[in-house]
This record gives structure tokens, C-alpha cells and sequence, in this order.
């Protein structure tokens, strides 16, 4: 069994921000010249997801696909964003406070700007969505259907970030 790794940079606004990698992953299948096995797609930050969904034509002015506005919409009814500390989330407590201080000390990807750590509600859309997907590969190609897409999601809305996408390729 062969093993093939490579990573996906993506760039995210102060917003909940949507990336679709499907192009980037189908070159990546490519390159691995694995046949047939699986498609590994992780990301290792807290507050994103990747998400395997249909591809919508029709975008809202940000540009963002109707389906994910309607589940934003949704997810905000049921986890809304996190806007100060006086709001009903717990996230961050005065320990992850101090811990987030230090970290940024040593860090530069941690500013040390209390508002930049108001996203409880990232965090557990995140917990919920979860960080990977998996999907099968056979003839070299990623099996994913017509219509299926794979977006990389940062459910953070505090700041823009770079962030990284892992991608793992098993088989033979």
C-alpha cells in the first residue's frame, strides 16, 4: 500500500467562509498516482470543517452559494455567533483566557486580541460538522459524483486567517 500526502492553503474572511477545494483534491488524487483506495481530507483547526455537498449555481452578493446561506441562516438560529462576553456562552472561561496569553506570546498565528477568542459558537459547529471527510478512489479518480463538491469551512467569524487543509492518500 502506498501512502501520499499533501496540503491544501486557503485563505478565510472575517466571516463564516466556504472554499471549494473539489478542483485542488482531484489534482492532488492525480498526483498521488494511487488507483484505487481512499481520500483522507482533514483539517486540523478547531473551528472548521470540510463538508461534501451539492454545488449551488445561484450566490448571494458575498458570493457565498444559496445552500450555505440557507445553513448559516439555520445554524444561527440554533448556535448563534458569540458577539461579546456577555452573551450565554461559557467559551472562553478565565483559564483558557490566560492560557490563549501565553500561547500568543510564543505564537504569531494567536493574537493576543480578547475579541479574536469569542467564537464559542465556531467551535461547536466545528465539534458538530467535524474536521474530515473521506472518500473512495478508484481508476485515479475521486468518487464524488456529478453534483458532489468538497468545501473547507471556517466557521470563525473574528478574523481573516490562512489556513491549512491535510490531504492523505491510501492505496494502491
Amino acid at each position: 500500500m502506498k501512502v501520499y500526502q499533501d496540503e491544501i492553503k486557503i485563505k478565510t474572511a472575517a466571516r463564516v467562509t466556504y472554499q471549494n477545494i473539489t478542483e485542488q483534491l482531484k489534482q492532488i488524487v492525480k498526483n498521488s498516482a494511487i488507483k484505487n483506495g481512499i481520500c483522507l481530507v482533514q483539517t486540523p483547526h478547531t473551528t472548521c470543517s470540510v463538508l461534501f455537498e451539492e454545488y449551488v449555481h445561484d450566490h448571494d452578493f458575498n458570493g457565498d452559494e444559496f445552500l450555505q446561506v440557507d445553513l448559516n441562516n439555520i445554524l444561527d438560529k440554533i448556535i448563534p455567533p458569540e458577539k461579546s462576553e456577555n452573551s450565554n456562552y461559557r467559551y472562553p472561561g478565565p483559564e483558557h483566557v490566560r492560557f490563549l496569553e501565553e500561547l500568543s506570546q510564543k505564537d504569531k498565528n494567536y493574537p493576543n486580541e480578547k475579541n479574536t477568542i469569542l467564537n464559542g459558537d465556531a467551535h461547536i459547529k466545528g465539534s458538530l460538522f467535524g474536521s474530515n471527510q473521506t472518500f473512495g478512489i478508484k481508476a485515479n479518480e475521486l468518487l464524488i459524483g456529478s453534483v458532489g463538491y468538497v468545501y473547507f469551512v471556517d466557521w470563525d467569524q473574528n478574523r481573516a486567517r490562512s489556513r491549512k487543509c491535510n490531504v492523505v492518500i491510501l492505496g494502491e
